[in-house]
């Protein structure tokens, strides 16, 4: 992670970056209303280009809610990808935005709650979700009181420069997923750190417990590492668009007192049904493209 403008990214086969990241620039110095009718629009112009990940969004949701009428899926899924449309905006308006004008358009609950865990001098792991505002999640996080996160680093070195630059407007520091020791030591010292434990990083590293109506699913036992190792604290943060582009609301959960810190299984089991309680908040607005459930047991059918 690195903040240092480096020439090489002023080479030609950059442009076609440096001409995408620019236009996001310019986009998003219209008002608000009209980048929210933007970003639905594009979500439902891509719906057709993006058959693959509307075949993974739709079975997710088959998998996750087999109770759901096919119908209300259908609409389910419209919305997901009309909340899909609005990422690419909230990204652009997250590395882009100015604090003043961030703070217009949100509004945080439960920030006592954070305050708290700080308070009881252990760091504090900040238990993420993958929703659709995510990127736009984390700079509001910071304006309320700075953090550090972990993260997957871009494999675009010049898009790498523009997230963690956008990323520490408002935040002390990205730490490297694959950095166990750092992010642990961050926790040690104190510091607020966010880390998302809800998607499918593969066998390795993890255990199968609930999630939903899917019995087994791949579930990291990084929560469990971490929380074992630094003796931090834990909390959900979680930020909704909130309806008729009336802006977002900022959700800090209360302390998770009750985690079963001694029994791996009984930790991956409870930190889902605290992931399911967070999507639940607004289903639509969760990275249901993500293939959640492509690591099976030994033995059973894949998924998609």
């Amino acid at each position: 992670m690195s903040q240092t403008f480096k020439t090489h990214f002023l080479h030609p086969r950059h442009w076609l970056t440096w001409t995408g990241v620019s236009i996001l620039w310019l986009l998003v110095q219209l008002p608000y209303p009209v980048l929210a009718k933007l970003g639905s629009t594009l979500g439902r112009l891509a719906r057709p280009f993006l058959k693959k990940r509307e075949y993974v969004a739709n079975r997710n949701l088959e998998l996750c809610f087999p109770k759901m009428e096919a119908a209300s899926r259908n609409t389910l899924l419209t919305d997901n990808f009309t909340s899909l449309g609005m990422a690419l905006i909230e990204t652009g308006m997250a590395w882009f935005w100015s604090d003043a004008r961030l703070r217009k358009h949100f509004d945080v609950e439960g920030f006592a709650n954070l305050q708290h865990a700080l308070d009881q001098g252990k760091g504090v792991m900040v238990v993420g979700v993958h929703f659709m505002s995510l990127e736009l999640g984390g700079r509001v996080m910071g304006l309320c009181r700075p953090m550090m996160a972990t993260y997957r680093p871009h494999n675009n070195p010049v898009l790498e420069w523009v997230q963690t630059r956008g990323r520490l407007r408002s935040n002390k520091a990205m730490i490297d997923r694959r950095n166990l020791k750092g992010l642990v030591g961050a926790l040690k010292k104190g510091e607020a750190v966010w880390f998302a434990p809800d998607q499918d990083y593969g066998r390795k590293g993890s255990v199968f417990a609930p999630f939903f109506a899917m019995e087994n699913t791949a579930t990291t036992n990084g929560t469990y590492v971490i929380s074992r190792l630094s003796g931090a604290s834990m909390l959900t943060i979680t930020m909704i668009r909130r309806k008729d582009n009336a802006g977002y609301r900022l959700y800090i959960g209360n302390m998770l007192t009750d985690y079963p810190s001694g029994n791996e299984q009984a930790a991956a089991g409870y930190i889902n049904k605290v992931i399911e309680d967070e999507i639940l908040r607004a289903p639509e607005q969760y990275l249901w493209v993500h293939r959640r459930f492509k690591t099976r047991p030994l033995g059973e059918a894949a998924s998609y």
